[in-house]
């Protein structure tokens, strides 16, 4: 058995029927949709023409919401139906991530994801979904595609039939017939123009309110929205997807990087005889490693939409997850971090020793495990960069050194490792810019998506960000620490910038992306 969705847009005249027993049939809060119909606009008056798209959860035959999930919440039933559990869900949001189509939403009432679940209750009955019942012109089809006697597979065999984003590798089980292209990939139409029923009439002269309608006929022939005009097909109805990670995951990345990058540079340093074996090295350095991977822990649990779920994530944890498995390497480093202060607090020599490469090791890991996160969230093309997990690396490095030049003058580093450090400060700062400038963001992208959200990021809306971290986050500090290299304060204010620059980085990184709609 293997359920699939037909839509058939020959019928489809745009009701709205489907997403209204959607939502009546699944008590669907409002403001969030589980079905919801996009409407396309091409042409110039007289030739015109609305495409409409029934759009939902495409019940892929390999969904990527399904692996990233770190409680199984998101799971894929032996039918082909993709399902989830709100009682397992911690609201990580991951699964948003992952979703190339828009088409898993935060229930505002649970706290939980929620999507289209082929109306699981009145399918295992022998019931058909709610949408289909409704659809007065009989435009949803819904069956299953193993059955050759199904409507479902018949009309898929003999039907030229699209579906959104192949490329994506998810084998996507909504199936469209007479599929507009510009309706099914979200860059084809324009997205800056009025949404029909969407936003208020514009105020006119003397705030009185303009209420001639939606619709309005603008210069030439065109009718554009709020006298809007645009030659190009435009979006002119969908519905609008949040932003599913906030200020807490650039900020998790910037204490992540400095508290692995503390723990290697001090454990490989003394233990290489490159810095010496002072306290600073011995035990303030994996104090201050271990309180800024609480922080950092603190900082996941605060972006949970459940956080007081967040046990679940190691009572039930999903193996092929990043987030289970990056929280599991969040535990382990902590724990060697704590072992590695006790033992050098204690005179404990040869327990330091056996624990310094385990701790440079898992130093590393810690820095590099969100590369693979990122990697699983499909849904966002330009996290997919396979140079990530090298400038993680580089960051951790650059914000480890960066740290220790700041506590400097206030935790009696010496003058030589000082200098030791300002040299691996400037080294790394000279190939993260190297790795930004000209590999993430020198180099072509992979897909018109991350060319975009790059676009976004160097030459929009994120722009100040972006060249801010390289002027003040990064040849800044490169110039001071090659200055004033012997000045402690001067060295503290070059790493102040470089974590300050940091941020601004992983500000417009983790942001921008999530601008680019997929629906």
């Amino acid at each position: 058995m293997n359920y699939a969705f037909v839509i058939d847009n020959r019928r489809c005249i745009g009701c709205h029927a489907c997403s209204t027993a959607c939502k009546a049939e699944n008590s669907v809060p409002l403001g969030v949709h589980r079905t919801w119909v996009k409407y396309v606009e091409k042409g110039a008056f007289p030739h015109t023409r609305r495409y409409f798209q029934v759009t939902r959860c495409n019940h892929c035959a390999k969904p990527p919401c399904v692996p990233i999930c770190p409680t199984s919440a998101m799971f894929q039933r032996a039918d082909g139906i993709v399902e989830f559990d709100s009682e397992a869900c911690i609201g990580c949001k991951a699964c948003l991530q992952a979703c190339p189509y828009d088409a898993i939403h935060i229930d505002p009432e649970s706290g939980t994801a929620a999507k289209c679940h082929f109306c699981a209750h009145r399918t295992e009955v022998g019931l058909e979904p709610a949408c289909v019942v409704v659809c007065p012109v009989h435009a949803i089809l819904a069956g299953d595609m193993d059955d050759p006697g199904s409507e479902v597979a018949r009309t898929i065999s003999i039907e030229r039939v699209s579906v959104r984003k192949p490329e994506q590798g998810t084998r996507p089980k909504l199936f469209y017939i007479e599929a507009e292209e510009s309706a099914l990939l979200p860059m084809l139409a324009a997205q800056d123009s009025g949404h029909l029923w969407g936003e208020q009439p514009a105020s006119g002269a003397g705030g009185v309110e303009d209420w001639r309608g939606p619709i309005q006929i603008a210069e030439g022939r065109m009718a554009g929205a709020l006298l809007r005009s645009a030659a190009a097909p435009r979006e002119t109805y969908n519905v609008a997807h949040r932003i599913p990670w906030h200020w807490q995951v650039p900020a998790y990345l910037v204490t992540k990087a400095a508290g692995a990058g503390l723990l290697m540079l001090a454990a490989a340093g003394t233990r290489l005889g490159l810095l010496p074996a002072s306290p600073l090295f011995l035990t303030f350095a994996p104090a201050l490693a271990l309180l800024l991977m609480a922080v950092t822990t603190g900082l996941l649990i605060w972006d949970l939409d459940r956080p007081e779920r967040f046990w679940k994530i190691l009572a039930r944890p999903q193996w092929r997850s990043w987030l289970t498995r990056g929280a599991v390497v969040l535990i382990a480093f902590a724990a060697v971090s704590s072992l590695l202060w006790f033992a050098n607090f204690t005179g404990r020599a040869g327990l330091a020793r056996a624990l310094t490469w385990p701790g440079v090791a898992l130093g590393a890991l810690a820095a590099v495990y969100t590369a693979f996160l990122f990697a699983q969230a499909e849904g966002r093309d330009l996290w997919q960069s396979p140079l990530l997990s090298t400038h993680l690396l580089v960051q951790s490095v650059m914000a480890g050194a960066a740290s220790f030049l700041l506590i400097g003058p206030f935790s009696g580093l010496e003058a030589e490792a000082a200098r030791t450090i300002a040299v691996v400060f400037a080294a790394s700062l000279v190939t993260d810019l190297l790795l930004t400038a000209a590999g993430e963001f020198g180099l072509p992208h992979a897909s018109a998506v991350a060319a975009t959200a790059a676009r976004m990021i160097t030459r929009g809306r994120y722009a100040r960000h972006y060249w801010g971290s390289l002027a003040g986050g990064i040849l800044l500090p490169l110039s001071i620490a090659a200055l004033g290299r012997s000045s402690p304060a001067a060295l503290a204010v070059a790493g102040a910038l470089a974590l300050a620059g940091l941020f601004s980085y992983e500000w417009a990184f983790v942001f921008a992306p999530q601008q680019i709609p997929n629906s």
